[in-house]
């Protein structure tokens, strides 16, 4: 059994992806892969419930535990095995001529590569040994699912022209953008390619190279400093509001809402495409054909969605970037996105399609990542710590605010202050985050998880009356 890869010390796994021009030839093949990948693991998911069904039926007749059909193992090695046994005869066309040697056995050995990750996933979460939400079991995959398959061994390499990458059993294809950051990297030994995943997204094919890389986890030169301590408050209307523990204020961005704006475009083309002939003929009750300016106008929609999807990762890289590079320790909330935009229906849907569009989840997964990359430090506050409801300038606490009070208005008579309800809670974060900071420096640098008792003494508020919302604070 090949022993399982470790990255070395001072080296990250980081992911470079480009977008492929592929030939009407190459274009056949991605497909033919993208279809042989789904019918792998189809086939061993048919086989993992057939199994399971045939014990379950075994059971109800009394069957002693002994004496059941034996389990089919779940293993990568066991599944991709399995397969190979299969495919000489499930793999046929109509005319009994096999077709699975059209495509790298890559494709296939990774599609139960994956099924055997999801059967994993789904048996430790049913045994409690998963954290996180539930994992369901495994489902079958349509022509509809994602088309996608990747390739771990082969020849998987960017050719020395910058604009080619070489892929087993696919040859050599263009590529849109220019390789030469990652060429350079391999080329000077920075860098070893671990994976090539070719997916078909955003109405192209993409592939992406997993790879090790060595990065020196330093600011770049070049970039200022602009304070050493800073709180990071997140919302839909201003995305970030970041502050100095003193109170100063020093970068505020305002959510720029990408898909709202292209949203009366949308609307007008959706319009468009009900007038024309769809594939749902709703006289007939029937399918039809689509017309071709109903595909066109379809077209036309998904290409507004990508231009906002791109805008939106655009954004969000500069942004986490900027923020890594420029100070040394980021206090941030916790969130979670999901169970924010969980409840209230219509009600709310406005302000759940504004927590969408302002990409929060992928805003923090970004920046986890790359105060690593820039020898910066992040410190989350208790998802229960109330930065909004706490007064920066003498530590009460509200028993209610509300979305839509944009003025932070101290409930304390002795104090009074009025501010903006993102600049307080940001002043909060960053002097959690110089507390959480200190705590760790004067213990010899051991690292431990804020809790909301830490998080009140950093700013010494008063005792909650635990009305704080569950989701965490987003506006």
């Amino acid at each position: 059994m090949a022993e399982r890869f470790e990255v070395p010390d001072g080296w990250v796994l980081q992911a470079y992806q480009y977008a492929l021009d592929p030939t009407p030839a190459q274009s056949a093949a991605l497909e033919s892969h993208a279809g042989g990948a789904r019918f792998a693991y189809n086939t061993m998911l048919r086989a993992v419930k057939a199994n399971l069904g045939q014990r379950e039926a075994e059971k109800s007749y009394g069957i002693a535990n002994a004496d059941l059909t034996p389990t089919l193992a779940w293993s990568f090695q066991s599944l991709r095995n399995d397969f190979n046994r299969r495919k000489h005869h499930v793999a046929v066309r109509e005319d009994g001529t096999p077709w699975w040697p059209k495509n790298s056995k890559e494709a296939y050995a990774n599609a139960c590569r994956n099924l055997a990750e999801a059967l994993k996933n789904w048996d430790e979460s049913r045994k409690g040994k998963r954290k996180g939400r539930r994992v369901g079991f495994p489902s079958f995959k349509s022509k509809r699912s994602t088309r996608s398959f990747g390739f771990t061994t082969g020849t998987i390499k960017v050719e020395p022209d910058r604009h080619h990458v070489t892929l087993p059993r696919l040859g050599t294809l263009r590529v849109h953008e220019s390789t030469r950051k990652l060429a350079r990297r391999l080329e000077a030994g920075m860098a070893r390619v671990l994976k090539a995943t070719v997916r078909f997204e955003r109405g192209r094919w993409l592939v992406s190279f997993t790879c090790v890389v060595e990065r020196a986890a330093a600011r770049p030169a070049h970039v200022k400093r602009l304070a050493p301590v800073v709180g990071v408050d997140l919302g839909v209307k201003d995305l970030i509001v970041a502050a100095t523990p003193e109170g100063r204020e020093v970068l505020r961005v305002q959510a720029p809402k990408e898909l709202k704006r292209a949203s009366r475009k949308l609307r007008a083309l959706q319009r468009k495409a009900a007038r024309q002939a769809g594939p749902w003929d709703a006289a007939a009750n029937a399918r039809r054909e689509p017309s071709r300016g109903w595909l066109r106008t379809q077209q036309a929609i998904a290409s507004q969605h990508v231009r906002v999807a791109n805008l939106r990762r655009d954004r969000l890289h500069k942004l986490t970037t900027l923020l890594a590079q420029s100070f040394d320790v980021i206090g941030t909330e916790t969130l979670a996105v999901r169970n924010m935009m969980a409840a209230g229906g219509a009600r709310k849907k406005g302000l759940n399609r504004s927590i969408a569009d302002a990409g929060l989840g992928e805003f923090s997964r970004q920046l986890d990542y790359k105060t690593s990359w820039y020898s910066s430090t992040r410190v989350q506050a208790d998802r229960w710590y109330p930065s909004s409801k706490t007064c920066s300038g003498c530590g009460s606490v509200k028993a209610k605010l509300s979305l839509s009070e944009r003025l932070y208005v101290c409930d304390n008579t002795d104090c009074g202050m009025v501010i903006d309800r993102d600049l307080n809670a940001a002043i909060n974060l960053a002097r959690l985050a110089r507390a959480e900071q200190s705590a760790r420096f004067d213990s010899g640098g051991a690292d431990r998880k804020t809790t909301a008792p830490a998080a009140q003494v950093a700013v010494k508020p008063e005792s909650s009356n635990g009305s704080a919302s569950p989701q965490g604070e987003a506006a």
